[in-house]
């Protein structure tokens, strides 16, 4: 039997202080490379050099084709997704996945896929669900699913949702997550690790049938990225929706942008009639010399603007019912 052979790591909300509390804990001489994804969007980052002053193994942000080695503390740039394909590291610019690019599926997907049950997934604190599908691949693929107790987390739902949705092998406060890996590395967790299968070693081999429901007729609703249609497909017990350009959602992430892009269009909505309004006043006072009954129809048109206006202001400021938040906020302490 073999230990394992990488560590990915996937974050959000309240992840700097949570990798840095991890990394602070593992060893130089821990043997096997750790990946680290950290919603950051396309802002910039200075992540590695936080990492690197927490602890004592190096962190960089990946090079596209970087060979993957030991001892080391990869994490995805601002803006990519960051993947394995064999020993290398490859950044993407493909689409968004659950409204993140750097996202944490990808690169866990990528993980089950090199190194089955070679590889170790954790997942920290974050806000909705991104990495439960990851994870329940590298679970699937006999690899050792982890996540911080939803209970120790800052923002609890990243974890509970993977707590949720995979058969986790240990669900633990983040104190204690180091040095079950380091036990995990050494094989001193009572456990045997199966040797890990790297792409190369799976050529030939018959691919994976994974328990999965498609349902092939789009939805009457559209991918909030791109507009595409959207289609539903079933993974174990997760809800994913797919366009055909690649942006990819869970249920919940779904529902929370499209109520951001419907929020954002009925904005714009209010901003065009008061623009309206204030056109047609201007123009008003333009003609009111020459033309007072064509004046007075400007003023109408300007007033029945800004009455629009507001109904629509007090129908975006309205409670909406958020299905897809309204555990979170029962929840919350």
């Amino acid at each position: 039997m073999s230990h394992p052979s990488i560590i990915a790591i996937g974050a959000s909300a309240g992840g700097v202080v949570a990798l840095r509390t991890l990394v602070e804990a593992l060893p130089k001489s821990l043997s096997v490379p750790v990946l680290v994804v950290l919603h950051i969007g396309a802002h910039p980052s200075s992540l590695p050099a936080l990492l690197s002053a927490a602890g004592s193994i190096p962190a960089k942000h990946v090079e596209d084709g970087e060979v993957i080695r030991p001892g080391h503390i990869y994490v995805a740039p601002p803006d990519r997704h960051m993947i394995v394909d064999g020993g290398k590291l490859r950044l993407t610019r493909g689409p968004k996945e659950n409204c993140a690019r750097p996202a944490i599926d990808p690169l866990f997907r990528s993980v089950a896929e090199n190194y089955r049950s070679g590889a170790v997934g954790v997942i920290l604190t974050g806000n909705l669900n991104d990495g439960a599908l990851g994870l329940s691949d590298i679970k699937r693929r006999g690899g050792i699913a982890i996540s911080q107790d939803p209970d120790d987390a800052a923002h609890p739902e990243m974890p509970r949702s993977s707590s949720e949705q995979v058969s986790l092998d240990y669900c633990l406060p983040l104190a204690k997550i180091p040095q079950l890996l380091i036990n995990l590395v050494d094989r001193k967790d009572g456990k045997e690790v199966a040797m890990s299968q790297s792409s190369s070693q799976l050529d030939g081999q018959e691919p994976e049938i994974i328990e999965d429901q498609t349902f092939e007729r789009p939805l009457t609703v559209t991918c909030p990225d791109c507009g595409g249609a959207l289609k539903k497909k079933k993974v174990g017990s997760i809800i994913k929706f797919d366009c055909h350009i690649g942006h990819t959602y869970t249920a919940e992430i779904l529902a929370t942008a499209q109520f951001e892009e419907m929020e954002k269009v009925m904005r714009a909505a209010e901003r065009f009639l008061n623009e309206r309004a204030e056109f047609c006043l201007q123009m008003a006072e333009q003609v009111i010399d020459a033309d007072p009954d064509t004046a007075n129809d400007w003023h109408e048109a300007s007033r029945q603007a800004l009455d629009r206006a507001y109904k629509l202001r007090d129908l975006v400021e309205q409670d909406w019912i958020t299905p897809e938040t309204s555990r979170r906020v029962a929840t919350a302490p």
